[in-house]
C-alpha cells in the first residue's frame, strides 16, 4: 500500500510534468525515499503521464550511495540496484537516479526548467544563481554528463543544508523532507530566476509553406516553436551549439539553419549526399522553422524548449556551449542510447 506522500508525489509529478516550462518530454524526474527504497521515475516515460501508468522504479538506496562512496563505476548502470521483486514492469531507474540518491532530503524533484536553464547556460550562471537565489541554501554545479560524472560533482559542492542545486547547462533539482515543502521551494526557485523573455516576430508561413515543397519537413502545429527562427536574436543563440543534454538527445547536435537560398528539399538532398542524417528541425531565419513529417513528440517538446530557453537569454549574455567531445558523450552513452531507442519507438509516449 502505498503511503499518502508516495501519492502526493505522483500528484506533483503529474502537473509539473504536464508544464512545458518545467519539463519537456520525457525529461525531468522525481523520488521519494521511503525504508530503505529509492523510489525513482523510470528512464524514457514522462512525469505528466504519472497518473495514468507506472513510472516509478525501486531503487535499493544503501547499496547505491556504498557504491558512490567507492567512486564505484557500477553507479553508471543505476538498473543494477533496482528491487526487481517490487518492479514487475522491468522499468529502468532514470538516469540521474545518483543525483537523487545523493540529496539526503527525502523528496526531490529535478526539472528541466526554461527559466533556470536559461541562466545556467550562461557562463556567469553561478554569480546570477547566487544573486537571485540569496537566502536559499543552493550551489551551482559545473556541467559534467548525467551519471556518476555529475554525482562527483554534486558531492565536492554540496554542503549539509544544501536543498537546491543548480545544474549548469542543464536544470534544478529542489529536495525536502515533504511533498509540499518541495513544491513550494521549486515555486520559489522558479520565480527568483524568472526572467522577462523576448517578443518574436510572427512566422511567415506562406514563404514556410513554400520552402517545405516536396520535402519530408512541415509546419508544426505549435506556432510557437517558429520563435528560435523568427527572433534573429534567439536564432543566432541556437546557430552557436547544443547548450543542454535533452537537446543534443532529441534535437542533435547543435541546431540546422538554412542558408539564403535553401530550402527543407535542398539541405535533405546535401545532408543524405554527405551521409549526414536528418535533423528533426529546420531554422529559417526570420521566416520560422519546419519539422519532420514523422517528428517523435519527445524532439517536437524539445524543439519548443529551444524557443523558450534562447529567448530568455539576454543578448549580451556570454554562453557556455557544450564541446564536441560533450556532445559525443552524450550520444555515445548506452543509458541515452536507451531513452533514444524508447523515444523512436514510441514507447515514452504510451
Amino acid at each position: 500500500m502505498r503511503s499518502l506522500e508516495f501519492e502526493a508525489l505522483l500528484d506533483i509529478s503529474a502537473r509539473v510534468g504536464a508544464d512545458p516550462l518545467l519539463v519537456q518530454g520525457a525529461g525531468g524526474n522525481t523520488s521519494i525515499k521511503e525504508v530503505g527504497t529509492l523510489w525513482i521515475k523510470a528512464s524514457g516515460l514522462w512525469l505528466a503521464h504519472a497518473r495514468q501508468r507506472d513510472v516509478m522504479v525501486p531503487v535499493a538506496l544503501d547499496p547505491l550511495l556504498e557504491a558512490l562512496d567507492r567512486n564505484d563505476p557500477a553507479c553508471e548502470k543505476a538498473q543494477d540496484f533496482v528491487m526487481s521483486e517490487m518492479n514487475p514492469s522491468g522499468l529502468r531507474p532514470s538516469i540521474e537516479t545518483t543525483v537523487h540518491a545523493l540529496m539526503p532530503q527525502k523528496v526531490v524533484i529535478h526539472v528541466h526548467c526554461v527559466e533556470t536553464i536559461a541562466t545556467a547556460v550562461q557562463t556567469n550562471g553561478a554569480a546570477i544563481a547566487a544573486e537571485r537565489l540569496a537566502g536559499i541554501p543552493h550551489v551551482f554545479v559545473p556541467y559534467a554528463r548525467p551519471g556518476l560524472p555529475l554525482a562527483r560533482a554534486i558531492a565536492e559542492r554540496m554542503q549539509e543544508k544544501t536543498s537546491v542545486l543548480i545544474l549548469g547547462n542543464h536544470g534544478l533539482a529542489v529536495a525536502a523532507e515533504t511533498v509540499a515543502d518541495a513544491a513550494i521551494l521549486l515555486t520559489d526557485v522558479s520565480r527568483r530566476l524568472t526572467v522577462q523573455r523576448r517578443t518574436a516576430p510572427a512566422a511567415d508561413l506562406a514563404v514556410l509553406s513554400r520552402l517545405a515543397v516536396d520535402s519530408g519537413y512541415c509546419l508544426p502545429d505549435d506556432i510557437r516553436l517558429h520563435a528560435v527562427a523568427t527572433d534573429l536574436e534567439s536564432c543566432r543563440i541556437a546557430a552557436g551549439g547544443s547548450l543542454y543534454p535533452d537537446h543534443v538527445i532529441f534535437l542533435g547536435k547543435g541546431a540546422v539553419i538554412a542558408a539564403p537560398g535553401e530550402t527543407a528539399a535542398s539541405i535533405e538532398k546535401g545532408r543524405t549526399e554527405r551521409g549526414e542524417s536528418l535533423p528533426p528541425l529546420l531554422l529559417f531565419p526570420g521566416k520560422g522553422v519546419l519539422v519532420e513529417k514523422g517528428i517523435s513528440a519527445g524532439a517536437l517538446a524539445m524543439a519548443r524548449c529551444l524557443a523558450d530557453v534562447t529567448a530568455r537569454i539576454p543578448a549580451s549574455g556570454r554562453l557556455r556551449y557544450l564541446s564536441a567531445a560533450e556532445n559525443a558523450e552524450l550520444l555515445g552513452w548506452d543509458a541515452e542510447k536507451y531513452r533514444q531507442k524508447l523515444n523512436r519507438a514510441g514507447q515514452a509516449l504510451q
